[in-house]
């Protein structure tokens, strides 16, 4: 949960692939596209993707959108 809001979720998944900030912006270009999505914050040395919501994130949508971006999903951390 996000202080400041009562219905935020913020959920962190591991993606492969991303080596740089135009692969971060990549990532984050296409989840910040989803419904909901207030916020994303994309680290490619970790390979961690901090994704902030208004509603409950649907892993499935967010695996495709890592997957439109080029990158690979491999779950939640």
């Amino acid at each position: 949960m996000t202080a400041g809001t009562n219905t935020a979720s913020t959920t962190v998944y591991r993606v492969t692939g991303m080596t740089c900030g135009h692969c971060e912006s990549a990532v984050t270009s296409e989840l910040t596209a989803l419904p909901g999505v207030t916020s994303v914050q994309a680290v490619a040395a970790t390979g961690q993707v901090t994704v902030t919501a208004t509603t409950p994130l649907d892993d499935e949508a967010v695996r495709a959108a890592v997957d439109e971006a080029g990158y690979e999903l491999t779950g939640r951390v």
